[in-house]
């Protein structure tokens, strides 16, 4: 006997076994194309020695290490700075001065619709900006500003009581924003925060294109400039685990983060002093 759900019905034996073949279908298709994938590389020879023949030199590798740790510091640096604008943009956009939130809300909405792409070409050609600074110029920008959206949503998220109820206490607003919303708001807000910094860390692979020497552009150097019948499958299979690796351990560690923050507070038992005769009470005549 099946029970109802708030929000949905539970699914009876026939709806369970049309979803279990659903699945089989879809393990077989999934399976199939991962095996036509592997016979369209067995059959144009990308696993042969001379393909990955050139890893095994200490200047390939130091090249890779080197692009993967360009990427890192882009992205530790716009990370960084992301999270700063998007902090000062939010403040902007809840101040009770018009024009100062304004003024924030043009900036967001301004940066959030323009592409990463573009800004980080206008910052490098336009302006002459070296490329690791052109490149985290970009990524700030953009981020910040989806941020500070992140950081307002979190913070009007809070149920309102909890503000009226900080304000009837005599608290003023910098106040009631420290000590009362933010700490709740930082529950609902961590796991988006960290879903958009793995988007900052896949956009920094748009580097290579104003010749900054990040992971991405490191193989395409090994992919186009070695006379070793142009590997670039190899390359390719060689970056992309490592960048899926590291989105999906920041993935991971979102969801460890909202996994944690959702579960109730635990709390320790405390060991009470057993009674002790005192002195008793008057009795109220």
């Amino acid at each position: 006997m099946t029970t109802a759900n708030a929000l949905y019905d539970v699914p009876g034996p026939r709806t369970r076994k049309r979803h279990r073949l659903y699945g089989i279908v879809s393990t077989v298709v999934i399976l199939g194309l991962l095996a036509w994938i592997l016979y369209l590389l067995f059959d144009t020879d990308q696993f042969t020695y001379t393909k990955w023949m050139p890893f095994e030199y200490k200047g390939i590798q130091e090249l890779l290490l080197r692009g993967l740790g360009n990427t890192l510091k882009a992205f530790g640096l716009a990370a960084v700075l992301s999270l700063a604008l998007g902090t000062l943009l939010a403040v902007g956009r809840l101040s009770d001065h018009r024009p100062v939130r304004w003024l924030s809300t043009l900036v967001v909405e301004f940066f959030r619709a323009m592409p990463v792409l573009v800004m980080i070409f206008f910052i490098f050609v336009a302006l002459k900006v070296q490329p690791l600074p052109a490149l985290v110029a970009g990524l700030t920008l953009y981020n910040g500003s989806v941020l500070a959206e992140v950081f307002r949503s979190g913070v009007n998220s809070v149920e309102r009581g909890q503000r009226e109820a900080a304000f009837a206490l005599g608290m003023r607003k910098t106040q009631v924003m420290s000590y009362v919303l933010v700490p709740q708001a930082v529950r609902a807000m961590l796991p988006a925060i960290i879903s958009q910094l793995v988007v900052a860390l896949k956009d920094t692979s748009l580097g290579y294109l104003i010749t900054y020497e990040e992971f991405l552009h490191a193989g395409k150097l090994i992919a186009s400039n070695l006379d070793y019948d142009l590997p670039f499958i190899p390359v390719v299979m060689v970056i992309s685990p490592i960048y899926i690796g590291m989105c999906m351990l920041l993935s991971w560690f979102a969801g460890w983060v909202s996994r944690r923050e959702q579960r109730s507070p635990k709390t320790e038992a405390v060991d009470v002093a057993p009674a002790e005769p005192g002195t008793l009470l008057p009795r109220v005549q």
